[in-house]
């Protein structure tokens, strides 16, 4: 069996295009479900020994090990793809995990911040200025170290500041965002080009607020680019201190220093902004299907969430607003 997972992670990598996330995920899922099948001192499984039998009795030990069941619900998602690839190149004859129900999972709507809110906290990074701190603890004197090698904290400020404009006024995914390159951005007609899940390309438009923060940020970028080692990188947008591309790990470390700074309140993180973008088009009136595409959503099933937040905003401000509510 491991040979046949092997060659479905190849599968995914080589000829799907999956990205380093997906492949990742996939990877963990199957090596769990090996080392489920195969206990300390066991012969290694054969493909055509598992049966729906067999993978009902691993979602009972996951049960037990009290995963959560959106984490069941995706290994077992896994599992059918693995299978229907083994169906296909003909290593079985049926795919076993089809046979084997999902966990029922509560949607959960996502938390958004409304339009005042996140005007705010973009107006209050337009102002906000690295306060001179006496006492420093060791990670933070890290992270000084970090910006001084960059010419200090208020460069770097401008590329974040860039990177919230950007991740609000064109709903970007974190991958979507430090994937960008240069030649990715027409800041003549305001149109990025985006590489979204499995390598699809869409256009999305930006603002010109986002378009101000990027100009802004161009100096910093030519002197971020000049420190890198072993000669110029890839022509990423956004450079950490060292002048290499930035890692979502980074935003995500990024998103939640500035929103603890400014104090929002938020339980935010670079998904937030693709949250408040999508809610906030279909607050004014935006159709779903043009959300879609901004959004770079296979199925528009996944985009109508978005609507049931919508609704419980318009819920929020009748409950605020009228007499009788």
């Amino acid at each position: 069996m491991k040979a046949a997972v092997d060659r479905y992670l190849y599968h995914l990598r080589n000829e799907r295009n999956a990205s380093p996330h997906t492949l990742r995920n996939y990877k963990a899922d199957l090596r769990q479900f090996l080392e489920y099948l195969t206990p300390p001192g066991s012969p290694e499984p054969k493909l055509e020994t598992a049966d729906h039998h067999l993978i009902r009795e691993y979602v009972g030990w996951l049960y037990d090990r009290k995963f959560e069941r959106s984490s069941i619900g995706r290994k077992l998602a896994t599992l059918r793809s693995f299978f229907r690839f083994c169906v296909r190149e003909g290593h079985m004859s049926s795919n076993p995990a089809r046979l084997v129900p999902s966990p029922k999972v509560a949607r959960r709507l996502p938390e958004v911040p409304g339009t005042e809110e996140m005007n705010r906290f973009l107006d209050g990074m337009k102002s906000y200025r690295p306060p001179a701190s006496r006492k420093r603890g060791a990670r933070q004197a890290a992270s000084e170290q970090s910006a001084e090698r960059a010419g200090g904290e208020q460069p770097l400020l401008e590329r974040d500041r860039a990177i919230f404009e950007l991740l609000y006024s064109s709903g970007l995914r974190v991958s979507e965002l430090v994937g960008l390159n240069l030649e990715d951005v027409d800041r003549e007609s305001q149109m990025l080009r985006v590489r979204g899940k499995g390598r699809k390309e869409r256009l999305v438009p930006f603002g010109k607020k986002a378009l101000q923060m990027l100009e802004a940020y161009d100096a910093v970028c030519t002197a971020l680019l000049a420190r890198a080692r072993n000669g110029p990188p890839a022509q990423a947008v956004f450079l950490n201190y060292a002048g290499r591309r930035l890692r979502a790990r980074s935003v995500d470390r990024i998103v939640k220093k500035y929103v603890r700074l400014l104090s929002t309140g938020w339980n935010a993180h670079p998904h937030t902004f693709r949250h408040a973008f999508a809610t906030h088009l279909l607050t004014e009136g935006a159709d779903l299907r043009a959300i879609q595409e901004l959004l770079g959503h296979s199925s528009l099933s996944t985009t109508q969430r978005y609507t049931h937040a919508s609704i419980r905003h318009l819920m929020d401000v009748f409950d605020k607003s009228h007499p009788r509510a």
